[in-house]
C-alpha cells in the first residue's frame, strides 16, 4: 500500500456525510449523495473563505479559528442536505405550532438562525466535554500534588483520554460506521488526485484511508497544543481556570491549524513520526469503503475541480 507522500500538494478537503461526501476546493463546494434509488445527486455551490475575503482574518494564528467556524457551518449545512434524501415520511408532516411560530418570527432567516444555533450548541458541548470536564476532574487530584505542571499534564492526559473514548464509542454505531466508510473514501480519492493519477475507482482504491490533513489529526493536535498553551496559566482557582480554557481556545485552534498546514505540506519522516498518534486515530474514524462509496467521493472531487462561476453561493 502507498504511503502518504504525494506528488501534488493541495488544500482540497472534505467531509463524510449521510451516504455522501462534501468536497471543498479554494472557492467551491461540491456535495455528492448516493440517493435511495442508487443514483448520485451532485450539488455545487460557491463558498469563498472569509480568510481570503479579509486580510486580517487571513493572518496566521487568526485564520485557524475562522476556518474552524466556517468548517462547522458548512459541515452542518452539508450534513443536513444529505439527510434530506433519507428523511422518513413522518418527517414531512405539517409543521407543528412551534415550527410555525419560529417561521413567523424569523421568516426567511430561520435557516440561518437554526444553523447558528447548531454551531453554538456544538461548540458548547465540545468545550464542556473536552475542556471544562478535564479541569473539573483534575481538581480532585489537588490534594495529591501541589505541582501545577503535573496537574496540567494530568489534565491534558484526561482530555486526550476523553477524546479517544468518545471517538471509540461513536465508531461502534452502525450508522456512523457507514459515515466512516465514506470518510475513508474521501481520503482515498484525495490521495489519488494528489498523486496525479486518473480519478477512477480502481486507482483510488489502492491508496490508504489515513490522511495527514484529516480533521481527526487537527483535533488531536489541538489536544496536544492545549497542554503547552494552558501550562502558562498559573491560577489554581477553578472558575478562573475554566474561563482561561475558553478564552485561550482560539489561540490553541490557531496554532493547531498552522501545525496542520505544515504537516500537510511536509514529507519528512520526522513529521510522520510526530503525527503518528493522530494518524492512528483515523483507524477509528475511517473504514475501508466499497467501490460505490469511492465512486461518490470521486463525483464530489471531480465536481469541485471544475470551475463554475455561475454556481449559487452557499
Amino acid at each position: 500500500m502507498k504511503d502518504w507522500n504525494t506528488k501534488k500538494k493541495t488544500t482540497i478537503g472534505g467531509q463524510a456525510l449521510i451516504e455522501g461526501i462534501m468536497m471543498r476546493g479554494t472557492e467551491d463546494i461540491a456535495i455528492a449523495v448516493r440517493k435511495p434509488d442508487s443514483t448520485i445527486s451532485v450539488d455545487k455551490r460557491k463558498a469563498v473563505s472569509y480568510t481570503k475575503k479579509n486580510k486580517f482574518l487571513g493572518l496566521p494564528l487568526i485564520r485557524g479559528s475562522v476556518a474552524l467556524i466556517e468548517s462547522m457551518v458548512i459541515g452542518i449545512k452539508a450534513l443536513t442536505y444529505s439527510a434530506e434524501f433519507y428523511e422518513d415520511e413522518e418527517d414531512n408532516e405539517e409543521m407543528g405550532k412551534f415550527e410555525k411560530f419560529l417561521t413567523k418570527v424569523f421568516g426567511e432567516k430561520l435557516e440561518s438562525v437554526a444553523m447558528g444555533f447548531s454551531v453554538v450548541v456544538s461548540l458548547g458541548i465540545g468545550i464542556a466535554l473536552f475542556f471544562v470536564l478535564p479541569v473539573i476532574l483534575t481538581g480532585f487530584i489537588k490534594s495529591i500534588t501541589e505541582s501545577a505542571v503535573l496537574r496540567n499534564l494530568v489534565e491534558g492526559i484526561i482530555r486526550i483520554a476523553i477524546f479517544v473514548f468518545y471517538i471509540f464509542l461513536i465508531s461502534r454505531m452502525n450508522d456512523i460506521k457507514r459515515v466512516f466508510q465514506y470518510h475513508g473514501a474521501e481520503h482515498k480519492s484525495i490521495y489519488c488526485y494528489e498523486n496525479e493519477e486518473e480519478l477512477t475507482v480502481e486507482n483510488a482504491r489502492k491508496y490508504p484511508r489515513l490522511h495527514p490533513r484529516c480533521g481527526t489529526n487537527f483535533l488531536f493536535i489541538v489536544m496536544i497544543i492545549s497542554i503547552f498553551v494552558f501550562s502558562f496559566v498559573k491560577t489554581q482557582n477553578m472558575g478562573t481556570k475554566i474561563l482561561s480554557r475558553v478564552v485561550l481556545l482560539p489561540l490553541v485552534a490557531g496554532i493547531s491549524y498552522e501545525v496542520l498546514r505544515f504537516v500537510g505540506r511536509s514529507d519528512s519522516k520526522i513529521v510522520r513520526i510526530l503525527i503518528y498518534p493522530g494518524l492512528a486515530l483515523q483507524y477509528l474514524t475511517t473504514r475501508e469503503p466499497d467501490d460505490d462509496q469511492i465512486e461518490v467521493a470521486l463525483e464530489a472531487l471531480n465536481s469541485v475541480l471544475v470551475e463554475d462561476k455561475e454556481a449559487d453561493v452557499w
